[in-house]
């Protein structure tokens, strides 16, 4: 790992789906610069309580968890108030949780279809209305929406949630125009297949024509991910916004 120039000192960061996979990635590089800590995710739990005070003591930053169920908008309307009722300055948004489903088409349920577009979308879109008012009267701001490949090529078996994922990337686009007069930057992050538990969930053979697609023959590492969040919440990507960047070693 490259040593750390700490280039978000004096940043606070919302993060969504702190507790695993890219998310929990993102987490541990950005305290590493130094960044102050929002972490989100849906219940408390001791495992992650313990990790995110060994990285606030490790890395003399504030971690602070705050929980809400992405499936419900009267709790995540609640749990922001508290963010806007003490004023708290939120320089950095990360739309990061999500979840996925494969499914053919007739085997995808309206139930499932609206679960996955709530998680994935709708529940996204809420948290960035409230944040981003926030961030309008501060005059400044970041937000980096999680999109994926999968909503911008086709795959069978992805229609819900690759569909999701094409909502968050042109609503990415579409507020980056409407943010743009506050300096507030949007941009959305499109990685193909990473090695993450939610890897582990596909079948085999779908992981492996997957990894068939790129040209460097392998999942993205988490850590790549991170990497390119860090760049789009720094000073250094100042002059970029409405962006949908592509992490997929070449499909």
């Amino acid at each position: 790992m490259c040593s750390s120039n700490r280039s978000l000192i004096g940043k606070t960061v919302l993060l969504t789906g702190a507790n695993r996979g890219i998310g929990k990635e993102i987490l541990h590089l950005f305290t590493r610069e130094g960044a102050t800590i929002i972490a989100c995710l849906r219940k408390e739990n001791a495992d992650f309580s313990l990790f995110i005070n060994d990285l606030a003591t490790k890395y003399k930053v504030s971690i602070t968890p705050l929980y809400f169920d992405l499936a419900d908008e009267d709790n995540i309307k609640a749990a922001l108030k508290t963010l806007i009722d003490q004023k708290i300055k939120i320089d950095v948004l990360i739309n990061n949780a999500g979840i996925a489903m494969g499914a053919l088409l007739q085997m995808t349920s309206q139930a499932k279809l609206k679960e996955v577009f709530q998680i994935n979308f709708f529940s996204q879109v809420l948290i960035t209305q409230y944040i981003s008012k926030l961030m309008i009267k501060q005059n400044s701001g970041s937000i980096i929406n999680m999109g994926s490949v999968a909503g911008l090529d086709n795959f069978a078996g992805y229609t819900a949630y690759g569909s999701s994922k094409a909502a968050i990337m042109f609503f990415t686009k579409t507020i980056a125009k409407e943010l743009a007069p506050y300096n507030i930057r949007v941009n959305a992050i499109a990685p193909s297949l990473t090695d993450t538990n939610m890897a582990l969930q596909m079948e085999d053979k779908a992981t492996k024509e997957m990894i068939s697609r790129s040209d460097l023959n392998r999942l993205g590492q988490p850590s790549e991910i991170a990497e390119l969040a860090l760049f789009l919440a720094s000073d250094k990507s100042s002059f970029i916004t409405g962006q949908i960047i592509r992490a997929d070693g070449g499909m």
